[in-house]
């Protein structure tokens, strides 16, 4: 037999053509940055953050999909379902409702007032300090969000090629760093579609390369309802129990909600759009994009299983980490093929690059709109804007590289990346949410509601992860086996006894259960406690006169209650427009 060193170098055969690929969808991004740049010098404010609001639907589309469906989803799908089954796939239900919602009740407001950045909806609906409270909980996102991102698919590089992390993850920040400072938004979306091609293509590949070694995907489907890895959803009411459909439904809506609708990353692009309507078609191309990458990913979860059903790769350490299964995969099956290999790789980082370029290009719109141009006491210079922006986006990606150290200690990423998000995203959805759905609750008593909600959640996600990482709480995996393997590997701890596993459900039964809910719930958890507070601080101290909201800041089912009648102050949606008050239909400036 094999010593399982020798296959883990034998899988490391990145080749020349291989690298070619890779190299090749990097200069890609490069020279659409430099179009963009170089060719347009006199790149406006406007043009480098909302791309003049004339952009073109379907790149606006794809380039949502590639930003959300990030290396994170793309190793990280495939994993869940090989290690628990589809359960998780259900969240496509919650996908569904999210475009609904969205398209009815958030995307009206934010389109008609043509505002720049979210957070300045906040200061419109309530006061500055919501706008402030907003864009340091998006920075404080972005900042933990974004290693993670970059630390994903330098994960995979590393299983297939043997390249250190902190090698690979300084040059991938650089090139991004580079088209997205030069070109902007306008660079960032075609690099998107770009990418998008390339994930697809990666994904599709695998699948049928895989399923033609194995015997087909009727093989997979077999393979995978013995093992009760494809099955019914979960119905059970009890919070704790990791998926169930009420999970996925619920928790899921408000998730994709949150991200999609509100998150300054996602709704930057909806905004660069002409027209309501083709943002609302942008929407439906993204949520039917998103459904097609997941089925894509968990498909190849179960054919991962179909291939290692006999030997776990994880067990064994042929994979070194959880997210590396895919990449494993990927060398086993693509390896013999020059080239193919690097046309994955690329897809992964496709997916990462996407994700930190928009994410660049967001915090340069939040920093400048929200941080900088309301405490300068004169109008910028388009000398100084273009200054601002571009240092953002080199800072933000020097201090990403510097933050994958920390990452890298985290555990596995999907779970990890839907709970610390859960921390800022909960109580500044139930923020928005209040502004767009309840004029009686003022600032106050918002923000009162957004800091007990962010304290709240930073204490119960984590003490969660503090007792996954600790072993407290750990996840039973559907049915793996290393009965049949072909290679010596360590046998410590590549089995569980019962009498380990009955300690081990003891030890996570005396963890207190309000740390034991499903990762699923987290986002809707915070909404609701933000949400519960800002009604009890009304209660207690008066609500808001609704006659003082203007309705154009309210959901248009909402706005019928509100116009019409009495007099209210509009405030000013960006910093140019003049105090109004409207009586009656009139309006007068003062």
């Amino acid at each position: 037999m094999t010593d399982i060193e020798d296959i883990i170098a034998k899988l490391q055969r990145f080749s020349w053509p291989d690298y070619g690929v890779f190299i090749a969808m990097f200069v890609i991004c490069i020279m659409i940055g430099i179009y963009f740049g170089f060719m347009n010098r006199s790149l406006s404010e406007s043009d480098y953050l909302m791309g003049g609001r004339n952009m073109l639907i379907l790149p606006i589309a794809l380039s949502l999909v590639a930003s959300f469906i990030s290396g994170i989803t793309l190793l990280g799908l495939p994993t869940e379902v090989y290690s628990y089954g589809v359960q998780y796939l259900y969240v496509s239900l919650g996908v569904i409702a999210m475009g609904v919602v969205m398209g009815v009740f958030y995307l009206p407001v934010f389109h008609q007032l043509n505002i720049t950045s979210t957070y300045e909806y906040l200061e419109s609906r309530f006061d500055r300090r919501l706008r402030m409270y907003g864009s340091v909980m998006f920075a404080i996102m972005n900042v933990a969000y974004l290693p993670i991102v970059i630390y994903v698919p330098a994960l995979a590089f590393n299983q297939v090629t043997g390249v250190a992390v902190h090698t690979i993850t300084p040059i991938v920040c650089i090139i991004c760093i580079f088209y997205t400072s030069l070109g902007g938004i306008r660079a960032v979306v075609w690099t998107d579609v770009v990418q998008t091609v390339s994930m697809v293509g990666a994904l599709i590949l695998v699948a049928v390369k895989g399923s033609h070694d194995i015997g087909g995907a009727g093989v997979v489907l077999k393979n995978a309802w013995e093992t009760n890895r494809i099955e019914g959803p979960d119905l059970s009411i009890n919070p704790t129990v990791r998926h169930t459909l009420w999970s996925q439904l619920i928790g899921g809506v408000v998730y994709w909600t949150q991200t999609n609708a509100v998150s300054q990353n996602m709704i930057q692009r909806y905004l660069a759009l002409p027209t309501l309507r083709a943002a609302r078609l942008a929407l439906c191309i993204f949520c039917c994009g998103v459904l097609l990458m997941m089925a894509l990913c968990g498909y190849n979860g179960l054919l991962i299983y179909a291939t290692y059903k006999n030997c776990d790769p994880l067990t064994t350490k042929l994979a070194k980490a959880r997210d590396q299964l895919l990449p494993l995969f990927v060398m086993d099956t693509l390896g013999d093929y020059p080239g193919l290999t690097g046309l994955f790789i690329a897809g992964v980082f496709s997916a990462a690059l996407s994700s930190l370029s928009t994410c660049l290009n967001s915090m340069s719109a939040v920093v400048l709109e929200d941080f900088v141009k309301p405490f300068v006491k004169r109008p910028l210079t388009d000398k100084a804007i273009n200054w601002v922006m571009r240092s953002v986006v080199v800072g933000m990606g020097a201090l990403c590289v510097c933050l994958v150290y920390v990452v890298e200690h985290m555990g596995t990423v999907l779970q990890l990346t839907m709970s610390l998000e859960a921390i800022t995203n909960g109580p500044l959805f139930g923020i928005f949410t209040i502004g767009i759905l309840m004029p009686w609750i003022s600032g106050n008593a918002a923000l009162t509601g957004g800091v007990v909600g962010v304290i709240a959640m930073s204490w119960i996600s984590l003490k969660a992860q503090w007792a996954i990482a600790s072993g407290a709480i750990k996840y039973q995996t559907k049915l793996i086996n290393v009965d049949q393997c072909d290679y010596h590997f360590d046998h410590t701890g590549s089995s569980m006894s019962p009498a380990n596993m009955t300690n081990l459900n003891a030890a996570a039964d005396e963890i207190f259960p309000l740390y034991r809910i499903s990762y699923m719930w987290y986002t809707c958890l915070g909404t609701l406690i933000t949400i519960f507070i800002a009604i009890l601080y009304s209660g207690i101290a008066g609500g808001h006169n609704t006659k003082s909201v203007d309705p154009e800041l309210l959901t248009p089912c909402i706005r019928k209650y509100v116009r019409s009648r009495g007099e209210y102050i509009k405030k000013p949606h960006t910093n140019d427009v003049p105090l109004q008050m409207r009586v009656g239909a009139d309006e007068v400036a003062l």
